[in-house]
């Protein structure tokens, strides 16, 4: 375990995008072979566009970098947080950070972005993909990826997690991002037996559904548990699931241009 966080500790920042490059291939792959939904499109367009917000989210993660590394030192010469309060073995230690990593730092960040209309329209961004597949999962504006870096400050203090435990959790949180967004099809025995625990693609398509409700379900990255244990769970047959947003219709989720304005275009009316 502890070689296992001790390479956690002196993570490189190639390092990462390499996994992040890794799964997105991979599951790409799997998007030829098993789809879903049998999309016609332009593909390399469509990755074109959804990899270069991934550009802009590596400047937002640079600069909260700096405030992360401050943070940092701060929580653990205080010994602030649960793991510090709570007696408990490195393994409990590690497994209590991801749950509320991925509770407060995903899940709640997530439910925040839909509920108040400065944030939802920060990540309309995200959901104007008419065609959601593996790359869908880069497709965050600036300001969305911002909101959610917050939480995961927020949920770093809270738990008291040091850096090991939160780069296994982002090693983590990178492979459901991109299965979650694929445009696979996967048994549905797996299905039905992960989805209990954890968020399978077919669980994270119905919230990328064009209207309310499902819209606003199914709200986890990692565990399901949350959206079971708040009652923003759904689940059903997915062929009925259409991609994009109902109020963004006559607009191209391809210009990037667009899509970063889109957050301060006033014609843009939401519900919230």
């Amino acid at each position: 375990m502890q070689n296992f966080l001790e390479f956690f500790s002196h993570i490189k920042t190639w390092q990462l995008f390499l996994w992040v490059a890794f799964w997105m291939v991979g599951f790409g792959l799997l998007e030829q072979l098993i789809p879903v939904f049998g999309f016609q499109y332009k593909r390399w367009k469509h990755a074109g566009v959804n990899l270069s917000f991934l550009l802009t989210t590596a400047v937002v993660n640079f600069i909260v970098g700096l405030a992360t590394a401050g943070v940092y030192t701060w929580v653990q010469d205080k010994q602030i947080g649960i793991i510090h309060w709570v007696p408990m073995p490195i393994w409990l230690q590690l497994l209590v950070s991801i749950l509320l990593l991925d509770f407060i730092g995903m899940y709640c960040s997530h439910y925040v972005l839909h509920k108040y209309k400065w944030f939802w329209k920060f990540h309309m961004v995200h959901h104007s993909d008419t065609h959601v597949d593996v790359t869908t999962g880069t497709r965050h504006h600036p300001g969305d990826w911002l909101i959610r870096e917050a939480f995961a400050l927020t949920a770093i203090i809270i738990t008291g997690a040091p850096v090991a435990f939160y780069f296994v959790f982002r090693f983590l949180n990178v492979i459901f991002t991109y299965l979650t967004h694929a445009n696979i099809r996967i048994p549905a025995f797996l299905e039905s037996s992960l989805g209990l625990i954890f968020v399978t693609p077919n669980i994270h398509k119905f919230h990328h559904h064009f209207e309310r409700p499902w819209t606003d379900t199914n709200f986890g990255n990692i565990f399901s548990l949350w959206d079971r244990l708040f009652g923003t769970f759904v689940n059903g047959d997915v062929t009925k699931v259409k991609y994009g947003l109902d109020v963004l219709e006559n607009r191209s989720d391809e210009n990037v241009l667009e899509q970063l304005k889109l957050p301060f275009d006033s014609s843009i009316k939401t519900d919230y």
